[in-house]
């Protein structure tokens, strides 16, 4: 989880990568996008399952944020350990980066996360929020580029192959473009192996953040039952000895 204070320095932080790394029309046409859905993307999730990545309040653009921050990471490890990155511009890696799961704003007129109305599932499945049933199905990279395409953002074929493959083996729809047989078939570029690293990576981080949370609140709670615990044997003990004199008379 994280406080108001938080949430607001993070869009900040998102404008100031948008105005840092991209330049001219297109740093414009992102800026007019991000702001148009300033107010439901501030706080959206990045997922609907509290064991999933970041799934409260603010948890997408402190997804993202580190998706861009690993994405720098990995590629200079890339390049430092030999590999020569070639065929793209960081550019391109942060720009896919940026935007590669932006399908989950939803549409101009529906977000996409809803609250879940159902205790149960909550209490039972950590399904904290549900997916509105208003949208039609599309896959999150897929809207990613529509709504690129609609607020008319130009980008290049490899930033496109970034955003529309970042989740990698995970989707099953990806395993012709991971899995060539011949040398002309292989991904001619590293830029969406380089991307699906950094968010596995950032998932798996906020994962372990979550669930040192989640073990901490339920050390908090078992330490707070033994206290009460404790003070009920104590209050009992404190009784019998009351008790005792009241029978027998004290010493």
């Amino acid at each position: 989880m994280i406080d108001e204070h938080k949430i607001a320095q993070n869009w900040e932080d998102l404008i100031k990568v948008i105005n840092t790394e991209f330049t001219g029309v297109r740093k414009d046409s992102l800026l007019d996008m991000y702001n148009f859905f300033q107010d439901r993307m501030m706080f959206m999730p990045a997922s609907s399952y509290e064991h999933f990545h970041n799934c409260f309040a603010g948890g997408y653009i402190d997804h993202v944020l580190r998706v861009v921050k690993c994405a720098d990471n990995v590629y200079t490890t890339w390049q430092a350990l030999g590999s020569t990155c070639s065929g793209y511009t960081r550019e391109e890696l942060l720009f896919a980066a940026l935007n590669h799961d932006l399908g989950k704003v939803g549409t101009k007129e529906f977000e996409m996360y809803q609250p879940n109305p159902s205790d149960w599932h909550r209490k039972n499945q950590g399904r904290i929020y549900i997916v509105n049933p208003d949208i039609p199905f599309m896959s999150v990279p897929d809207r990613s580029l529509l709504l690129l395409q609609q607020f008319g953002i130009q980008f290049s074929e490899n930033e496109m192959m970034g955003i529309k493959l970042h989740d990698g083996m995970y989707d099953e729809a990806n395993k012709p473009y991971f899995v060539a047989f011949k040398p002309e078939s292989r991904m001619r570029i590293n830029l969406p192996i380089v991307l699906h690293h950094a968010d596995h990576m950032a998932s798996q981080i906020e994962y372990e953040r979550w669930k040192e949370s989640n073990n901490t609140l339920v050390t908090e709670s078992k330490r707070k039952v033994r206290k009460s615990s404790s003070k009920t044997v104590s209050n009992s003990s404190e009784s019998a000895t009351e008790l005792f004199k009241d029978l027998f008379g004290a010493e």
